[in-house]
């Protein structure tokens, strides 16, 4: 996962993450390692996410 500006960090087996109310990010899968996404959000002003543009290959392998 990364957040915009910050550095790649590997999340692996059990691991909990965190971002604030509108916070920029993204995750996904590695080519070896699938992936599985839960999340619980709240909803402000009547919208429970706002999705954002995708993330190119070169750009999520920075």
């Amino acid at each position: 996962m990364q957040r915009e500006g910050g550095p790649i960090k590997e999340v692996t087996v059990g691991d909990v993450v965190f971002f604030a109310a509108g916070e920029r990010h993204w995750h996904g899968a590695s080519p070896e390692n699938a992936m599985s996404h839960i999340a619980v959000q709240e909803s402000i002003d009547g919208s429970p996410v706002t999705w954002m543009e995708k993330v190119s290959d070169e750009e999520y392998n920075g």
